[in-house]
């Protein structure tokens, strides 16, 4: 199935400390997680290990929250968490 990001989603990406790149492994390998609105949302965590706003982190969690449109999985938005995961998926 086709991933079309969606304008929106990267300037969010570009805003909060992703890329396209991450969007798509997020949507191809990550885990699911709850989402609204009939929504499907996938999330990953990344080893992070650099400062982010003057403050260091080791991982960032990349969450995309998409629908599907026929043959098209486009995306609504991507959200970054930055902290410690217990076990990163």
């Amino acid at each position: 199935m086709k991933i079309q990001i969606d304008s929106h989603t990267l300037e969010r990406a570009e805003e909060r400390g992703t890329s396209e790149e991450e969007i798509n492994d997020v949507i191809q390998t990550g885990f699911s997680v709850a989402a609204k609105y009939g929504r499907i949302g996938k999330a990953k965590v990344y080893e992070f290990k650099e400062n982010r706003h003057n403050r260091y982190y080791e991982q960032k969690r990349v969450e995309v929250f998409y629908t599907i449109e026929g043959d098209r999985m486009v995306t609504v938005t991507v959200y970054v968490f930055y902290g410690k995961w217990e076990e990163a998926k």
